[in-house]
């Protein structure tokens, strides 16, 4: 597992060699906090205004891409965006969110027992 807070430029090495990425992010697209998002990234591009909320210079969204025009993503990504309730620094999560986090870990664990199970 890597946590990434800087640039999601950043991510980029941490792609270097990834057979299945999983990255979860803030979005906020209007719909109730607490909503989970799940994209597959590795096929299809990644709506940029899902992830417009970004404090970043470049948003996940732009990260992505620019891996995949590199030729630096992934096949297999799956991006998990949790909708936000409140963007304000110092603010904490929201009860719809924190159970939302839960669910997306529960979910991440699921799949991730489900590649590395054997025949």
């Amino acid at each position: 597992m890597l946590e990434e807070d800087g640039e999601p430029t950043g991510l980029l090495d941490a792609f270097d060699g990834v057979g299945k990425l999983w990255v979860i992010d803030a979005v906020s697209s209007g719909a109730a906090p607490g909503t989970i998002h799940r994209l597959e990234a590795g096929s299809q591009e990644l709506p940029a205004e899902l992830f417009r909320t970004s404090t970043h210079h470049l948003g996940l969204a732009e990260a992505v891409e620019l891996g995949r025009a590199l030729g630096r993503l992934p096949a297999d990504v799956v991006v998990f965006g949790i909708e936000g309730g409140k963007f304000d620094p110092g603010d904490s999560l929201t009860p719809e969110v924190d159970r939302a986090v839960a669910e997306v870990a529960r979910q991440i664990g699921e799949e991730v027992e489900a590649c590395t199970k054997r025949p």
